[in-house]
């Protein structure tokens, strides 16, 4: 049987999240590092919309993240992630709040668009989530789990574009859960950083042996 294959991108929160939780069920794929401005053709040939993360298994093509999530959970969920989902929770930070985060981070590709702006109402969307971590570890309760690694990649990036205002806000619950994240293995494991995959290069498996 073929090994699945998974198109990705180190820095990109959606296969970010995607890599999160094959490392979480442990099963085994073939990891193909892109680069975004130079797209393979087995990419562009595997998914019309040729943007990652994309996986491949038989005959099956995945090209939406939270689905290659649900994929590999669905195979092997050893953690429980799937008993810490919470949809709505997923979906302000899918919908909103990227929406927010985007015109924020990338103000610049957006015409007539205040960064400032939408800083504040991605604010606003998380300060919800702040209150549900000052009384718990992580948004699915004690444990890490699918809602919290569905949104932490995008919660990380929006805190990036300027962590010193982010570590500035009255979030100690948000701020936390964050800084957890970013010190865990997991997280550690899932950024090594992987060769950009050409046609012939040998095949570089992960998924089983991350931690």
């Amino acid at each position: 049987m073929t090994m699945p294959i998974l198109y990705s991108f180190r820095r990109c929160p959606y296969a970010m999240r995607a890599r999160l939780a094959i490392a979480s069920a442990g099963v085994q794929v073939e990891l193909r590092e892109v680069l975004l401005r130079d797209k393979p053709a087995a990419l562009i040939a595997a998914s019309a919309k040729a943007t990652v993360p994309v996986l491949v298994a038989g005959n099956r093509v995945i090209d939406e993240s939270i689905d290659i999530m649900r994929w590999a959970l669905g195979l092997n969920d050893p953690e429980g992630w799937l008993t810490r989902l919470d949809p709505a929770l997923i979906a302000q930070i899918e919908g909103p709040f990227k929406t927010a985060l985007d015109r924020y981070k990338y103000a610049p590709r957006y015409d007539g668009v205040d960064p400032q702006e939408h800083r504040a109402i991605a604010a606003g969307i998380l300060a919800p989530f702040d209150d549900i971590l000052r009384g718990q570890p992580c948004l699915g309760g004690a444990r890490f789990g699918f809602t919290d690694a569905a949104t932490v990649t995008f919660v990380r990036q929006f805190a990036n574009v300027d962590r010193r205002w982010f570590d500035a806000q009255p979030w100690p619950g948000l701020i936390g859960w964050l800084d957890r994240f970013l010190s865990s293995p997991r997280f550690l494991a899932i950024m090594d950083k992987p060769p950009i995959w050409k046609p012939g290069t040998p095949p570089l498996i992960f998924g089983a042996t991350t931690p």
